[in-house]
């Protein structure tokens, strides 16, 4: 709403174009729509506290002022990153004062995140004795972020990046506002949408720059490319953003899907990621996941990490990109990693059994008279050149931990791996008849 001495057309078309009623909001169907939490609500006529949880400019604070308006509640705004305790006993007294007379607060803290476990803690008997109905908005993980106390007294609402859909719907409204079309070709507005990455108020503020072109000519996507910088993507190497691309990148490896893990390898890069992070999480691929399969993977990803540490970007982008397409390519192999983890719950629960005597060395005359090395078979001396002998621990019954699938090398791992299973029964059972 303008002041008596602002003109509506002064101000920024995001703030204009600010629905005013829930109806109006674009994207958020599965929340504010009648079938969701926040419609049923409504309906119901009683708001509990909630956390609302979503990227930039889809609508958090919109949606709680419209929630108060419709309740009948005083909006409270509240930002975390300029607010302390001083500003939140302030809020608190006055919502107290307030319930004495008939009226309810709904306070509506942005970044809640930003305020510490002490502070978060702060909240709860206001929101348990009903002097405020808590509203928290959030880009970060909840989960993460928030104390399990204010959580378990909270719902979390998780918002919608704002699709393609709702990106023109938000369109068609400001060109509208500002009375024409904007002087963009088809690709150029697909641009346009991508630049805004979901973010409604970003669009609005581009749009809002494109407003004062003429109407001639009409650009294109490169044209536009031109006219505004690119938008720098939306990943914060410290936070959420940072393990959901790494975890997409790493399954979209382990199902094979090559072009998707290059597409979340240059998100990464293009975001600012440290490409030796990448480069570690790779090679800890080829040894977790691809593993003896294709034993080359882990050649490959120590010489692209060398590569790299050798060149830099972006000419050691190309040998990340490289061994991303291997590792996608290569077969998979958890195999080795199993049997590492089969291995050291062995180890836990047998304990610390000596090894079998024939097997130890004897260096001294009394260790050769207690037995140690006693009837050791030296497996180059036999004519297949594998003894069969154990080698486990006395008392301990033989173990399988390494099965390897009957996939790239490790096929022929298998045929060594059978051939010495046969042999082995072979020889125990000629040593027993003897």
């Amino acid at each position: 709403m303008s002041t008596l001495f602002e003109r509506d057309e002064d101000r920024p078309l995001a703030d204009r174009l600010r629905p005013q009623s829930l109806d109006e909001v674009v994207g958020q169907d599965h929340l504010v729509g009648p079938a969701g939490p926040l419609g049923r609500m409504l309906a119901a006529g009683r708001l509990t506290s909630f956390i609302l949880w979503g990227p930039p400019g889809c609508g958090k604070t919109t949606i709680a002022r419209l929630l108060a308006e419709r309740t009948r509640l005083h909006f409270e705004p509240l930002s975390a990153v300029f607010s302390g305790v001083a500003d939140l006993r302030k809020v608190f007294d006055a919502a107290a004062k307030r319930k004495e007379m008939g009226q309810g607060t709904l306070l509506f803290v942005d970044e809640i995140h930003r305020f510490n476990r002490a502070q978060q803690d702060g909240f709860l008997p206001y929101v348990e004795n009903g002097t405020v109905v808590l509203v928290g908005a959030t880009t970060e993980n909840p989960s993460f972020e928030l104390n399990g106390a204010l959580l378990s007294r909270c719902q979390v609402l998780v918002l919608r990046r704002l699709d393609d859909g709702a990106l023109d719907t938000l369109i068609a409204r400001a060109e509208a506002a500002i009375g024409r079309t904007l002087p963009l070709a088809e690709d150029a507005r697909a641009a346009l949408k991508a630049l805004a990455d979901g973010d409604g108020r970003y669009l609005l503020n581009l749009i809002e720059a494109l407003s004062i072109l003429p109407a001639e000519p009409v650009l294109d996507a490169a044209g536009l490319a031109e006219v505004v910088q690119k938008r720098a993507p939306a990943y914060d190497k410290d936070r959420e953003g940072h393990y959901n691309l790494i975890s997409a990148l790493h399954k979209s490896l382990r199902g094979s899907d090559t072009d998707a893990a290059l597409y979340w390898m240059a998100r990464m890069l293009d975001g600012g990621e440290d490409p030796l992070y990448l480069l570690r999480r790779l090679a800890r691929f080829a040894v977790e996941d691809v593993g003896l399969a294709d034993p080359g993977a882990l050649t490959q990803a120590i010489a692209a990490w060398d590569l790299y540490e050798r060149l830099g970007s972006p000419e050691g982008d190309l040998a990340i990109a490289q061994l991303v397409i291997y590792l996608g390519t290569a077969p998979k192999s958890n195999a080795a990693y199993k049997a590492f983890g089969a291995a050291k719950r062995a180890a836990k629960q047998f304990g610390s059994l000596m090894p079998p005597m024939h097997i130890l060395n004897a260096p001294t005359k009394m260790m050769k008279q207690l037995g140690y090395s006693d009837g050791y078979q030296y497996d180059h001396d036999t004519s297949e050149g594998f003894s069969g002998q154990n080698y486990f621990p006395d008392g301990m019954d033989r173990q399988r931990f390494y099965n390897p699938p009957e996939r790239g090398f490790e096929r022929e791992i298998n045929k060594r791996l059978e051939y010495w299973a046969r042999l082995r029964a072979k020889k125990q059972g000629d040593n027993s008849s003897n």
